[in-house]
């Protein structure tokens, strides 16, 4: 990371646009230095194609630390830009880069989540697809996903962009949410799943495209047996 803050200082003054796609393909280059040398081999498997033709909304469950590489070693192709904690960017150096490269959500007034919803509309009229964690903070219990957030499905009904589940099926496995310590090497997987159109949805029946999504992404987190699923 600090080899490569010049270079996102650098991309930092070729404006929001611009900065933001190349502040992206610096950090796909410390995703892929990162994990060789932390000993971990990535993977992305296919259920389904992924789209490359048009701005997209992938939501993924979020789970570890290692969520952010995992990102940049799965989405590789196309400029894509992450919803993020705001007060992340508070971190020295790593802010920085966090800044130019996260639409940052702050959820301690409606205004300030108004404000990142803008964001994320923006960037898809931009044809840039939108990354969003719906589960909002880390999966701490035993069930495959936590309860859904509104915003990513608000924000793909409105705009009329299909969302894309992602499921990142190691990473609890590889550096869980319990301690910067538990990091093991190993390998990585990353399943696309059916991509869900919302031609069909509204906002008065957003309820029922997130069960929609949310149902999916349980089913293949239970068919692939995810690791933190205890039946109790």
């Amino acid at each position: 990371m600090f080899l490569l803050f010049p270079f996102v200082v650098l991309a930092s003054f070729f404006g929001p646009i611009k900065a933001g796609n190349l502040v992206y393909s610096i950090c796909r280059l410390w995703a892929d230095l990162t994990l060789f040398f932390w000993g971990m081999s990535h993977k992305n498997i296919y259920e389904a194609p992924k789209i490359t033709n048009e701005p997209v909304v992938f939501v993924f469950n979020h789970i570890s630390y290692l969520d952010i590489p995992i990102i940049m070693k799965t989405l590789r192709h196309q400029p894509v830009r992450i919803l993020g904690k705001a007060e992340m960017a508070r971190i020295p150096i790593f802010g920085f880069i966090y800044r130019n490269a996260v639409i940052k959500v702050d959820r301690s007034s409606a205004e300030a989540r108004a404000k990142s919803l803008a964001g994320l509309k923006l960037m898809l009229k931009k044809n840039i697809s939108v990354v969003v964690a719906p589960e909002g903070t880390f999966n701490m219990t035993h069930k495959p996903l936590k309860d859904f957030y509104n915003g990513a499905f608000n924000v793909a009904i409105e705009m009329q962009t299909p969302i894309q589940p992602i499921l990142f099926l190691d990473t609890y496995d590889r550096l869980n949410y319990k301690s910067v310590f538990s990091f093991t090497p190993g390998r990585s997987r990353s399943v696309f799943l059916k991509p869900i159109r919302v031609n069909d949805y509204s906002l008065q029946n957003m309820e029922v495209l997130k069960q929609k999504v949310y149902e999916e992404m349980e089913s293949a987190l239970i068919k692939y047996n995810a690791s933190w699923i205890k039946h109790v």
